[in-house]
Formats: structure tokens, sequence, C-alpha cells
């Protein structure tokens, strides 16, 4: 792998020293960054070298996974670079321009530009447009590496915008240019989601509408929205989580078997079952959706305050910090079997998992046992906070009666392979370096996932206050969720 220099544009912010830099230094502790990498800060904050520097070994010694070691960080740091400018200014980037050629040749960089948009939603466009007006985004006789862009979600508010910021991005960035981040894609067990289903003869034979009942994909934080209120009243639970998130993790459990391991091949088989959910009328949105607000209530013996007094949000907001749908796939594998998705803030329980309830075996033989009525098997996929799979199946009671108990099996990867995972940002970081698109939504992707949301998006811009139950801090969202499950006949799961 060449060489590559990392420009983030807002590297001041929070983004950058939370995840971005801690990441790329657990890549380097574990020897996967090539010689010469290094990375360019850019934001309007007057840091030298130094400084900057400084600044982000406060947060890897905070927020890097696996502890932090100050001798290695010393051998890291040199890799760190800042240059102030305002990103507004088309003249900023004349300046730029002069350090990004200057520290390909310190470094040994063939010219491979890597641009980072860790900025606000609404500078995307401006930002892309500098990028290309500077002349940064094709190869030059100084620079005559790759371009590739990052942009940070949300992609859009709605199918308009996205499709609008599309044709922004495509007018200065080809479409494998351009690296749509999902850190959720990212993670371990989210990557294992394929090799589990295509890997193994005994799951893959049973993955379907003759043997599963139904899924359920749950995304619940016990935090509420941390000082980001402005932020949030602009996205809610929908457009911050259900768009990308959530749908990416059914489009993985739902798809078919991609011809090959090529990215196009498996981007376009998730593609395939995105356009095979049904589209919901905006008149019958309310009867699939719906959405809740956090009130007070009681987190790990906390006492904690209603979403309309953090900081930033109005004190009438009518923004949804909990989402609860039923989705139905109109194909021949999940023809009647419903998709249940759900993602909260301020819940009972931090978890990230995808829980696959298959049909009840007939119960004939053990009628007349001591037994009652049998479960059905359960096969749950951890994400977070344990990445791991869990199996429910029945077995045998000991005793001279026979009766049938659940038991669970655990696998963990913790466990299984001792070492911890790559952490998201950094895989994600590595394959964008490696030019691989697999794990980045397309443009199609994209603007397929909002279509299916936008009729409610318009139910709720007609009357903001439709569907939207409040729920106690530290439940599992508003009882109204309740009938989604219940009107098939099933329940949530209670992780």
């Amino acid at each position: 792998m060449e060489p590559s220099l990392l420009v983030i544009f807002g590297a001041s912010g929070d983004l950058t020293r939370r995840l971005l830099v801690p990441d790329l230094f657990g890549l380097f502790a574990e020897k996967l960054l090539p010689e010469g990498f290094a990375v360019l800060g850019v934001s309007r904050t007057a840091y030298t070298d130094d400084a900057f520097r400084s600044l982000l070994r406060d947060a890897a010694r905070e927020h890097a996974r696996g502890g932090f070691d100050p001798a290695l960080w010393d051998a890291f740091a040199p890799r760190l670079f800042y240059h102030p400018a305002d990103l507004d200014n088309a003249e900023s980037y004349t300046g730029l321009v002069g350090r990004i050629r200057s520290l390909c040749a310190e470094r040994g960089i063939p010219g491979n530009l890597i641009f980072y948009t860790a900025v606000a939603p609404k500078h995307y466009v401006s930002l892309v447009r500098r990028i290309g007006e500077a002349g940064l985004s094709v190869p030059s006789p100084e620079l005559p590496g790759f371009r590739r862009v990052v942009v940070e979600k949300p992609f859009g508010r709605d199918l308009e915008s996205a499709r609008a910021l599309n044709r922004e991005v495509l007018s200065v960035f080809r479409d494998d240019q351009v690296y749509r981040i999902d850190h959720f894609l990212g993670k371990e067990t989210v990557q294992n989601i394929f090799v589990f289903r295509f890997g193994n003869g005994i799951f893959e034979p049973i993955w379907n509408r003759n043997y599963i009942d139904h899924v359920q994909i749950t995304v619940a934080e016990t935090i509420g929205v941390e000082g980001r209120g402005d932020f949030y009243e602009e996205a809610g639970a929908l457009r911050d989580m259900i768009q990308n998130h959530l749908l990416q993790l059914l489009a993985l459990v739902a798809m078919e078997p991609p011809g090959s391991l090529d990215g196009d091949d498996i981007r376009g088989e998730k593609l395939k079952v995105l356009k095979s959910i049904e589209r919901v009328a905006p008149e019958r949105a309310g009867e699939v959706c719906v959405r809740g607000q956090y009130a007070e209530g009681e987190i790990d013996g906390k006492r904690v305050p209603p979403y309309r007094t953090e900081k930033n949000v109005s004190p009438s907001s009518f923004t949804e910090t909990y989402v609860a749908l039923r989705l139905a796939i109109d194909n021949w594998r999940w023809a009647g079997v419903p998709f249940y998705l759900r993602t909260g803030k301020r819940m009972g329980r931090k978890v990230s998992e995808i829980a696959i309830q298959f049909h009840h075996a007939p119960s004939l033989l053990f009628k007349d046992t001591a037994c009652g009525q049998l479960e059905s098997n359960l096969l749950v996929i951890n994400i977070q906070p344990e990445e791991g799979i869990f199996l429910r199946f029945g077995a045998k009671d000991p005793g001279p009666e026979v009766c049938v108990r659940p038991v669970d099996f655990h696998f963990t990867y913790r466990e299984a392979f001792g070492a911890r995972s790559t952490p998201a940002y950094g895989r994600l970081l590595l394959d964008v370096m490696h030019g691989d698109p697999t794990l980045f939504p397309r443009e199609d992707t994209v603007e397929t996932s909002w279509s299916l949301l936008d009729p409610f998006l318009r139910r709720w811009e007609e009357d903001p206050s439709r569907d939207l139950f409040f729920y106690p801090a530290g439940s599992w969202g508003p009882r109204e969720a309740d009938a989604l499950p219940e009107a098939g006949g099933d329940r949530w799961r209670r992780p």
C-alpha cells in the first residue's frame, strides 16, 4: 500500500480528537500504516504543529483502545501536522496547496490525497467546491497520485437534499472516489454477518421465510444528546440512525449471496434488498412507525432530565429521540417476514443487536409432558457492547421426566480470539487507503434509503406532533411502540 496524506477539514473538532486520531494511533500500534503516511489537520483555530500534537496526545490518552503507550505516541506524533485556514475563504486554499505539496515531498508521498469532511453537514458543498476550485481533486504534475474524499453522515436530510448533495460532490469527484462513511459498518461483528451467513452451510439454507418468523434490529443508547442539542434538533433519530445504520444492518441480514467479494457486487445485492422493501404511503405511515421522546427518568440509579431541557433544545420540541418501524421485504426469500427496527436514546441499556426469531417447532411430542410451551429458537448477533453471537435452543432438563428447557450458547470475539478488534473508524480509514469501497454506501443506496423514509418525514412535517409519544428515560421506549410487533403476534425482545 502506497503512503497517503489524510487531510482532515474541521480537525479541531470532537470527531478528530475522540475517534479519528485515536483510531489511527491504533492502526500505527498494529503496524498497519504505511511508511510515510501523514495527517494534516485543517481548521480556523491557530494551532502550531506542536500544539496540535499536544492536543491529540491528551485525546489519545483518554480514547485510545487498548491503552496508551507514551513511547509509541512519541513515534506516531511526527506524522501529525496542522495548517490553520478559513475553509470559506478561497484565498486560504492557496497556502493549503503549498503545505500539501511540501508535506508530500518531505514524507515521500506520491501525491496520494484523502480528504475527510469532519465539518458540519451544511459546509459539505462549499468545502467540496473549494477543493475542486483549488485543483486538489485531480492529479497534477506536482501531486500525481489518487484522490479520495470521505463524507460523514448525515448525507442529506431527505431524498431531495441527498440528490442535490450527490450532484454537487459528483461534479468534483467521481463516484468511485467518494467514500460515504458509516462507522457502524466498520464494526467487526457487522462484517461477520456476511461470513456467518455465507460461510456456514448450517445457517444459509434456513435463512428465509420458511424457517424465520421475524427479525428485530435494535440500537439502544443510555446517553442523551450529550450537548449536541442543536444538531439533534435538526436531525432526530430517524435521520441520525435509521437512514444509515439500521437500514444497512437490515440489508446485510437480508441480502442475497453476491457473485463475488468484489465491493460493487456486495453493494449491488444490498441495494436490491432496499429496493424490495415495501413503500409506505404517507397516510399509512402511522400504522408502521411510532416515534418517541425521552422524558425525565432514571438511569443507573441517577435522575436524568427530559430531552426538552437539554442544552440548545426547544422547550416545545417535537424531535424524536426514539423510532420504531415495522418493515416488509417483498421478495421470494422474505415474503411475510416482518422486520422490526428500533433505536433510541436514554434507553434501559446500551446495546446494538440483530435478533433472528425462528418459527416454533411442532410440539406434539411434548404436549403431555411438564414442559409447557416450547420456546422457539433464537439467534442474536451482538454488535455492542460485547461483540459476539448468542444462540438459544432447547435441551432436556436433567431428571426422570422429559422436559425441554431453553439453553444459551455464547460466542464472543474477546474469548474466542483474545485480541480486541480493530476500531470501526480505523478499519474504515484503512479501507479508504486501500481503495476498497465495500463498506461504504453508494450514491444509489443513499438515495434509496431516503426514498423509504420520505413518507414519514413528510407526515411529520405536516404535523410535528404526529406519532410522537413520551417515554421515561431508562425505559425501553413508549408503550405505543409495543403495538408494532403485537399486530403480527410478536413482541419486542428485552436485551
